[in-house]
C-alpha cells in the first residue's frame, strides 16, 4: 500500500500540473472508484464540470486538490484522493489512450500548460475519488503539505499529522506513547496517532533505532523515544529523495515512473539475508495479517 513518501510524490507531481487549471470533463468509468462520494457519479460530474482546482495538498496517505468556490455555496471543497493498495493518479496528454485500469479521467485546462488528463487508475480498486467539504482544522494550523489554509477534508479530519508535518505535536506523541501498553510498531501504524508511516517504514524505522517491533511503547524512555522519531524522519525523507518504494508496478508517480527506495531498505521484505549492520540474518513474524522484518541480534525484546 502507498504510504507518505509515495503518496507525497505524487501530490509533488501533480500540484505544478494542476493548481489553477479548470476541469472540463469527467468521465467515471467505474463506480467502484467512488465508494467515498455517496452522491454517486452524476453528482461528482456536475459537481466537478468547470471548477478550477487551486492546489494539491497531503496529510497521511490521503491528499486532496482544494476547489474554488462553486456559485450558490460558501461551503469550500476539494477532491480528495485515497490510493488504497494500487491505486495511481497519472499525468496524460490530451486524448491519450485508457490506461489498464482506469476508472476516472478529468480532462484539464492549465492556463501555462495548456490540456491535461488527469487519470485515477486501480488494479485492486480498494482507493477512490471523492469531493468533499472542507473543515477547520482543530488546531489551527494548515490542514497539510502544499497547503498554507487551516482546511482539511471532513473525510480526512481523524487522520493524525506525519512526523514531517511543521505542526506535528511532538508532546502529544510522547505522552501517548507513554499512556500505551500496546506494541511500538502497533502504535507506529495507528493512524490517529501519526500518519502516513505504514509498515515498510515502520519497520525500517524501527530497525535504525535499534527498537524490537513488539516492545511495548510505555517501556520506552525519553532518549530512546527521541531517536525513533529521529530514524523515522531520517527514513521517510530518504524515500522522498528516492521517489518512493516500488516492489511491482503497481506504484509510480504521475509520469509513471517507480521508485528506488526498495534497494536502500534494510530489513523489510529481506528475510533470510544478513543484516546490514551485524550480519545475521533478517527475521519475519506475522503482524495483524502483515509481517514485521528485524533483526532479533540488533533489536533485542527489553
Amino acid at each position: 500500500m502507498p504510504e507518505l513518501p509515495e503518496v507525497e510524490v505524487v501530490r509533488a507531481g501533480l500540484a505544478p500540473a494542476v493548481t489553477g487549471a479548470r476541469i472540463v470533463a469527467v468521465d467515471v468509468h467505474d463506480d467502484r472508484a467512488l465508494t467515498r462520494h455517496p452522491r454517486g457519479a452524476a453528482d461528482f460530474t456536475t459537481t466537478l464540470t468547470g471548477r478550477r482546482i487551486t492546489g494539491a495538498a497531503r496529510r497521511g496517505k490521503f491528499l486532496w486538490l482544494p476547489l474554488d468556490a462553486a456559485s450558490g455555496t460558501d461551503v469550500p471543497a476539494a477532491i480528495v484522493g485515497h490510493l488504497g493498495m494500487s491505486g495511481q493518479l497519472l499525468l496524460r496528454e490530451p486524448g491519450a489512450p485508457a490506461e489498464r485500469h482506469e476508472r476516472i479521467r478529468l480532462d484539464i485546462d492549465h492556463p501555462v500548460h495548456g490540456e491535461l488528463a488527469v487519470v485515477f487508475a486501480d488494479q485492486r480498486t480498494f482507493g477512490s475519488l471523492a469531493v468533499d467539504a472542507l473543515a477547520p482544522t482543530a488546531d489551527g494550523a494548515a490542514g497539510g503539505y502544499g497547503t498554507e489554509a487551516a482546511l482539511v477534508p471532513t473525510q480526512v479530519a481523524h487522520i493524525a499529522r506525519d512526523p514531517l508535518d511543521p505542526a506535528f505535536a511532538e508532546a502529544a506523541f510522547r505522552a501517548r506513547l507513554g499512556r500505551s501498553a500496546s506494541a511500538i510498531k502497533r502504535v507506529l501504524l495507528d493512524q490517529g496517532v501519526v500518519s502516513g508511516i505504514g509498515n515498510i517504514y515502520a519497520d525500517e524505522a524501527l530497525w535504525a533505532a535499534r527498537i524490537h517491533p513488539e516492545t511495548p511503547a510505555s517501556a520506552l524512555s525519553a532518549r530512546t523515544v527521541t531517536r525513533l522519531l529521529a530514524e523515522v524522519r531520517a527514513v521517510l525523507q530518504k524515500a522522498l529523495a528516492e521517489g518512493g518504494t516500488s516492489f511491482d508496478a503497481q506504484y509510480v508517480n504521475v509520469n509513471g515512473q517507480a521508485g528506488y527506495f526498495a534497494h536502500s531498505l534494510n530489513a523489510y521484505g529481506r528475510t533470510g539475508e544478513p543484516c546490514p549492520r551485524c550480519g545475521r540474518p533478517i527475521v519475519r513474524v506475522s503482524f495483524t495479517n502483515r509481517s514485521s522484518h528485524y533483526c532479533a541480534h540488533c533489536q533485542k525484546r527489553r
